[in-house]
């Protein structure tokens, strides 16, 4: 086990001189140690994520976020809904915030001719009001939280 203690000394939080190494690929997150070029230099550890970011039609979709972020949002006590593989339409009529455990699904959003998936490890955001078609291809087994 390795140990470190965060400090600040002579502008080392300046990227410049900064060595960094990576030290440790853990669920979707790489941890790097970094330091600034002196023989005793002060440690720091930042966590750069693997996962991505995309928006399609208004809808945020993260894949693979990492677990300390699922953790912070406290995605496990959040509400579970599952479906098997059907076709149906669908009104947020509040903010969504989904984790997806298990499935695949295509999602047709209102006034768009174009689809795209989510599925198995997305975290997902639709927004008040939009209106979707969704085609569960997969059978679905979700965390979900809507805004109060």
């Amino acid at each position: 086990m390795v140990s470190f203690k965060i400090e600040f000394r002579n502008g080392c939080a300046s990227l410049t001189n900064l060595l960094v190494i990576p030290v440790l690929v853990c669920a979707s997150a790489l941890y790097y140690y970094s330091y600034c070029g002196s023989s005793s230099p002060p440690h720091s550890v930042y966590m750069a994520s693997t996962s991505s970011i995309a928006e399609k039609f208004g809808v945020k979709i993260e894949k693979d976020p990492p677990q300390s972020k699922l953790a912070h949002l406290g995605v496990e006590s959040w509400p579970k809904w599952g479906c098997s593989p059907s076709k149906f339409p669908w009104t947020f009529t509040t903010t969504e915030t989904m984790f997806l455990l298990e499935g695949k699904v295509k999602v047709y959003c209102d006034g768009h001719d174009e689809f795209f998936e989510i599925g198995a490890g997305d975290l997902v955001e639709f927004p008040k009001g939009m209106k979707v078609i969704w085609d569960v291809t997969e059978a679905v087994n979700k965390h979900y939280k809507v805004e109060k």
